[in-house]
């Protein structure tokens, strides 16, 4: 799905309701009231890399839109217009990733958007690698930011990371034992994108061999002997 003109495409399987974690679980809740809440509202989401900070902020541009409210998603490591960040105080959902990128003049964007929406009824939620206090940001930002409300999502475990991508396989109809997973996340990579990328390269080539994905064929396409 586009949106708004932007060359940023949505994944529909980005949903709520798949979105996992134990202790995630407060964090939706959270979520959750804020479609009650006619108060303007900025959250600001932590975690490292494959916590599903992306899955998040896309979810939640999909709950607006499906209550039939202006949202909008934005990844600050993709080409924006310039000067795009500091007009969106129409919008009632804002959700930007990345801001841990962000370069100097859209951190400014940012917290001249912070400021336009006190009086209204925006929800702006963000996303970075780590606490605001730990980032590279303008100071007026990171102060900012630092008073929203935060949160830090959990590292997932082995096993949640495979309920992930066995969801992703299914998608694409691809059959893979989970012991593929386990000896990936051993000797190759625990990282959600690698894996997927792997995944489907392992596809490609099993198709055009015409056998299964096993450990042999893992270890011949990925070099991993």
């Amino acid at each position: 799905m586009k949106q708004l003109g932007l060359p940023v495409l949505l994944n529909a399987k980005m949903q709520l309701s798949n979105f996992i974690g134990d202790k995630n679980k407060q964090i939706l809740t959270f979520i959750e009231t804020l479609f009650l809440d006619n108060n303007s509202n900025v959250v600001m989401i932590s975690g490292s890399k494959s916590t599903g900070k992306t899955h998040l902020l896309q979810a939640c541009t999909f709950a607006a839109m499906n209550k039939q409210l202006n949202a909008i998603y934005i990844d600050i490591k993709e080409e924006l217009p310039e000067g795009f960040i500091v007009n969106l105080s129409d919008i009632d959902w804002v959700c930007i990733d990345n801001i841990d990128v962000a370069d100097s003049v859209q951190q400014q964007q940012l917290f001249d958007l912070y400021n336009q929406i006190k009086q209204t009824q925006v929800k702006l939620i963000v996303s970075a690698k780590n606490l605001p206090n730990q980032l590279n940001l303008l100071k007026d930002l990171k102060t900012r930011l630092s008073l929203a409300m935060n949160f830090t999502l959990e590292v997932l475990s082995d096993e949640q990371k495979t309920v992930i991508l066995q969801g992703k396989v299914t998608d694409k109809n691809i059959r893979i034992d989970t012991k593929i997973y386990t000896y990936l996340f051993k000797h190759y990579s625990r990282d959600l994108s690698d894996l997927m990328s792997a995944i489907n390269r392992l596809d490609e080539i099993s198709l055009q061999k015409k056998t299964k994905i096993t450990i042999p064929l893992v270890k011949e396409v990925l070099d991993l002997n």
